[in-house]
């Protein structure tokens, strides 16, 4: 129970990881809209409650804070995402180049977890070091962008976010239990 106490977060960050990869593996562009669009929702609001707040605050103090203008523009934004999904994803190769160079930090970080492991002599120091190592192999083909099509390239990042998850829980059961317990 403390383990998954301790863990409760990476867990869920695994669980959360491998749905995102399922769901782009079984329809890439209808997901993406719709994670879009939920975004746009959520960044109108945000900037109607700036609106709001800048209304509700004195005028000396809204003055100073530009609560207008960061609400009008956040509004703005989440209209455009709400009504042009399909922009945004056209631009997709370029949020996975951003992708791509979290996974090269999650994989150094990784790198980190093994040499730990190997300084404190733990003996599953190996599992941290595979997890590293697909994560960084990941990391420098979505970076190189090897792909023909977009489809092509949202199949690898849906597999890739499944496999991260897998080892990554695997790392957290079997190799990183024993620092917790």
């Amino acid at each position: 129970m403390k383990f998954l106490k301790n863990n409760a977060a990476v867990i869920l960050l695994c669980l959360f990881e491998a749905l995102i990869g399922i769901l782009l593996l079984v329809n890439p562009v209808g997901f993406t809209s719709a994670i879009i669009i939920a975004f746009g929702i959520a960044l109108a609001v945000a900037g109607l409650i700036c609106v709001i707040g800048y209304f509700r605050t004195d005028a000396a103090s809204a003055a100073l804070s530009g609560m207008l203008v960061k609400g009008l523009a956040m509004m703005i934004a989440g209209i455009f995402c709400m009504t042009r999904p399909k922009w945004l994803i056209a631009a997709f190769p370029l949020i996975t180049i951003l992708y791509g160079i979290v996974i090269l930090f999650a994989g150094l970080c990784k790198v980190q977890w093994t040499v730990d492991a190997l300084r404190l002599r733990f003996g599953r120091w190996f599992l941290p070091a595979v997890s590293a190592l697909v994560s960084v192999v990941c990391a420098c083909v979505i970076l190189s962008n090897p792909f023909v099509s977009t489809l092509a390239l949202w199949m690898f990042v849906g597999i890739s976010l499944i496999v991260e998850a897998v080892l990554d829980a695997v790392v957290l059961i079997f190799g990183r239990r024993n620092i917790y317990e």
